[in-house]
């Protein structure tokens, strides 16, 4: 192996299902293998990266697609403090200031019946935390500005592992809803 094939077998590609839904990402090495024992295409490449052998030259690819659809039940993704960060683009909730350090602040208080869930918890300045106290945002005039909510699989990818390639916003922005 040359000495810079390995950090381009190492890069990402998104997988789509054989209905063009994100499925995860996985390393070009991995991509490759699917390719050569015919379980999926490529569907977009590296215009300017190739891997070469002593007879041939195939094109890296950036997005592949199964030959087969691959039913996977919702896995729901573990509530920390790092995921729902990253789900709200490290970014207070409250004032909207992406200036850290940040903490996650309960929209209804745990004082009053509120919850450890992805609908209750958001990120929050430190300011804009101990100013709204143990109070609901309507009672500190601190109005929220979005919803939380639970992230699925493509918000999965399209927030928190984030767009790599300019090549996978077709596939990740397809859908009207987060």
């Amino acid at each position: 192996m040359q000495n810079g094939t390995a950090p381009v077998l190492n890069r990402s590609v998104l997988v789509l299902n054989q209905s063009y839904e994100p499925l995860h990402i996985c390393s070009v090495r991995r991509a490759i293998v699917l390719i050569f024992r015919g379980r999926a295409q490529v569907v977009e490449e590296l215009d300017d990266l190739c891997i070469r052998s002593v007879a041939s030259e195939f094109p890296v690819p950036s997005v592949v697609r199964l030959d087969f659809y691959v039913r996977i039940p919702p896995k729901p993704l573990a509530l920390t403090k790092r995921n729902i960060l990253k789900r709200d683009g490290y970014q207070c909730q409250y004032c909207g200031t992406k200036r850290g350090p940040f903490t996650v602040d309960h929209v209804v208080p745990k004082t009053r019946g509120g919850s450890d869930t992805w609908g209750n918890l958001v990120c929050a300045c430190h300011r804009c935390n101990n100013r709204k106290g143990s109070r609901t945002p309507e009672q500190a005039q601190l109005p929220l500005r979005r919803k939380p909510h639970s992230p699925n699989n493509v918000t999965f990818i399209r927030h928190l592992i984030g767009v790599p390639d300019e090549r996978w916003r077709p596939y990740l922005f397809m859908e009207a809803s987060d």
